[in-house]
């Protein structure tokens, strides 16, 4: 048997597999997973915000409250199987796993991913959304904006998962942050640009930018440096019909599947957790606003931090307060724009959230009519000195910078949690995506990028630099697409070892990517416009 009808025989008999009927014992798992799933969020859900919404809510809050969470979930349901299928592409291609026993091995490291993350991908998306949303997102600007950036991207992930092409739900998700950011600027008589934090967006985007081509090029030089170091030829060889790879080699590739499985976890499963809090803050401000689980002591330190900034940012602009501070600090977060007035607006700030933390003694004893506001104050005051430490026109000495850095920290600690039931509701969705949904793009991945069928080699490197890739974006707090950089990683690989493109599908992929932006912008800003006119 020649070589090609060696691949076309492995290629048949991996598709086999791949396109075999769902065991009934995994569609058990599903279903007991997605009631205990549900179960769980509705008990905590209901234990936190029962009193509050019984005595300051209506039953269509309550209906939004729920609509919009059941949308997140969503969002996180979809964003499984559609991203999540490349993890495990290269295991069930290479024969290393069965395909179920493949994706609910995936879940589940999805699911600890999700459990172990940080939280600062998910409010550095938050970020990204218009200040005076932000603020009122409870209202029902606040409401549209959700619905709107949540349903474009599901949408197109919907769509591109539909075609079988491994388009990214990061990147669907920041152009539905911008579509909504330049439809809110214009409906407000503002230019459209002023609607976007660009600066942030620039940040985002060179990592979606960069993330394919490191993809591309690392595990195209880390097959080239196995082929030089490893003399194991069966490393290099690709699968004969059913046969599995030696343990070694399946150690690897199941090895490297579950760290993609929990670095895609612990990076976008921080997305729906960032847009699940913020529909709980804008909804149940009282149990989510504040996070009430810090101890009282710890409030002594927080308002002496507070301060200290006061005095170190009167002193390096001795200036009066401007008559209405918090206004010149949402100017300045959403425009960017430096004015001798923000150091002052945020001394004033700085000193009125001191006085109220130093009045109240913790944040579970604020007073019901007043979260809001310090929240929104502690959010402002946050935001501004994120923008100030990147300021040039500043002129900070070192002494301020750090006293803002501390009372920054003290800030965020006090407003950026996320429960530890959010998490789990997050994970369990996550994973069931992954479980329901993976066939048609694991085809892409597995079949339709190279010309010969993925070796070994050339699956553990793609994943190695996957993981690798994805993990050092979440210790920065960057979001990036675990599709485009194992996609293009396995791509590299292709490349690498001469084994050909199939350049349709190349093409299909790069199509998606640069189509992803613009219609993502279009579906969110008009959805946002349509919203808007119902949310009256």
């Amino acid at each position: 048997m020649d070589q090609s009808s060696e691949v076309a025989l492995s290629r048949s008999t991996a598709a086999t597999a791949v396109h075999r009927p769902t065991s009934s014992s995994t569609v058990l798992l599903f279903v007991a997973l997605l009631i205990g799933g549900l179960l769980f969020a509705g008990l905590n859900l209901f234990h936190d915000v029962n009193d509050t919404m019984s005595r300051h809510g209506s039953w269509i809050a309550i209906l939004l409250l729920i609509l919009a969470l059941l949308i997140a979930l969503g969002f996180e349901f979809v964003n499984g199987f559609h991203d999540t299928a490349n993890a495990v592409a290269t295991v069930i291609y290479t024969h290393s796993l069965p395909p179920h026993v493949a994706v609910v091995w995936s879940g589940l490291f999805n699911f600890l991913g999700v459990l172990t993350s940080s939280g600062a991908v998910a409010f550095g998306i938050i970020s990204l959304l218009p200040v005076e949303l932000i603020l009122q997102v409870g209202s029902s600007a606040g409401f549209a904006m959700v619905f709107a950036l949540l349903i474009s991207a599901i949408l197109w992930n919907l769509g591109t998962w539909w075609l079988g092409l491994p388009a990214s739900s990061s990147h669907t998700l920041i152009g539905s942050i911008i579509g909504v950011g330049i439809a809110n600027a214009l409906m407000h008589g503002r230019d459209g640009t002023s609607g976007v934090d660009w600066a942030q967006v620039s940040k985002v985007g060179y990592s979606l930018l960069l993330s394919p081509l490191v993809g591309f090029f690392c595990a195209a030089l880390l097959l080239v440096l196995l082929k030089r170091v490893v003399k194991q030829a069966q490393l290099f060889d690709a699968p004969k019909n059913k046969e599995a790879p030696p343990w070694w080699i399946r150690s690897l590739l199941v090895l490297t599947c579950s760290g993609v499985s929990f670095a895609h976890g612990s990076n976008d499963g921080q997305k729906g957790m960032g847009l699940i809090m913020l529909i709980l803050v804008g909804t149940v401000p009282l149990s989510y606003g504040l996070n009430r689980a810090l101890p009282a002591s710890e409030m002594g330190k927080f308002a002496l931090v507070a301060q200290a900034t006061q005095q170190s940012l009167q002193q390096a602009v001795p200036a009066a307060a401007p008559e209405q501070p918090r206004a010149v600090l949402t100017h300045y977060i959403r425009g960017q724009h430096w004015q001798p007035d923000v150091v002052p607006a945020l001394a004033a700030v700085t000193g009125q959230i001191g006085q109220q933390i130093a009045a109240y003694g913790s944040l579970a004893s604020v007073p019901e009519a007043s979260v809001g506001n310090v929240r929104n104050d502690m959010y402002l005051a946050s935001e501004s000195i994120r923008l100030l430490q990147q300021s040039k026109e500043a002129h900070l000495d070192q002494a301020t910078l750090a006293n803002l850095k501390t009372f920054k920290g003290e800030l965020d600690a006090s407003t950026k949690f996320i429960p530890t039931w959010v998490k789990v509701t997050v994970a369990i969705a996550l994973g069931l995506g992954t479980m329901v949904g993976w066939r048609r793009i694991v085809v892409t991945v597995g079949e339709k990028i190279g010309k010969t069928h993925l070796t070994y080699a050339q699956g553990a490197s793609a994943e190695l630099v996957a993981m690798a890739t994805i993990g050092a974006a979440d210790a920065f707090g960057l979001p990036v697409s675990t599709t485009h950089v194992l996609s293009s990683g396995v791509a590299g690989t292709m490349a690498a070892n001469r084994s050909g493109l199939q350049i349709d599908t190349i093409r299909n992929l790069l199509m998606a990517w640069v189509l992803t932006l613009p219609v993502a912008i279009a579906l969110s800003a008009s959805l946002y416009w349509v919203f808007s006119k119902l949310f009256v």
